[in-house]
């Protein structure tokens, strides 16, 4: 594949850049008022301009307007449905947010059946050979992840880790999850999923994480302002 990203990091500095810092997840679901394309581009902007080191970024569209409108490694997905595998759940679903210009595809990296019927392995390997991005694994446990580097990926996440029935749902990051992943494996792990605070971004660093990504505590206004109505 030619690459097409206006946003050109070479891959290794993809990784160099993520390393020990922040990664931004800026997303709307469907239906509220910023869930636009050219909006989550401008919330992209606003966060590197705070200092965000790389863009989680949700959707073929979003992930376009976000490579044109920064310069730091975008990390792309294809959320379609809300349940079971939905996170960038086929191979068409990867290529397509490889294509659109993303750095890091990150998709489903759990144990469960794929809607394509593929596995993660074959999904990775055929993504592998037709594009040259990075691929991150959103896992939901130790086994999950060591499926997922058996399967070839390049980074591990925690993202869905008490969303699947194997771990509970922890108040904020599951930094027990983090510590396993880090025993048991040499990948590089991104801690996602309920930071909330500075300090638990920071805590996650300290015990070895390569990367947080936040998402709700920065760029959710709506749950924000929830959080602040809900203590009044």
């Amino acid at each position: 594949m030619t690459d097409k990203r206006p946003n050109q990091v070479p891959r290794q500095g993809v990784l160099d850049t993520m390393r020990g810092r922040l990664t931004v997840s800026c997303q709307a679901y469907p239906g509220e008022p910023l869930r636009d394309p050219r909006t989550t581009a401008q919330m992209a902007q606003a966060v590197v301009d705070g200092g965000a080191a790389a863009i989680r970024a949700q959707g073929i569209e979003d992930v376009k307007a976000v490579v044109a409108a920064v310069d730091v490694p975008v990390v792309g997905l294809w959320k379609d449905g809300t349940s079971g595998v939905f996170i960038t759940p086929t191979l068409e679903h990867a290529l397509a947010v490889a294509r659109a210009g993303a750095h890091v595809v990150a998709l489903d990296g759990t144990r469960r059946p794929r809607p394509d019927g593929r596995t993660l392995a074959q999904t990775v390997a055929l993504l592998r050979a037709e594009t040259d991005v990075l691929v991150m694994a959103d896992c939901g446990s130790v086994d999950d992840a060591r499926a997922a580097e058996d399967a070839g990926v390049d980074l591990l996440g925690t993202t869905l880790a008490g969303y699947t029935g194997e771990r509970p749902k922890t108040d904020g990051p599951d930094l027990e999850l983090l510590d396993a992943l880090l025993e048991r494996s040499s990948l590089p792990v991104v801690v996602e999923g309920r930071v909330h605070t500075p300090s638990q971004a920071a805590a996650a660093i300290e015990r070895g994480a390569f990367s947080v990504c936040v998402g709700t505590a920065i760029t959710h206004p709506t749950t924000i302002t929830n959080w602040f109505a809900g203590a009044l």
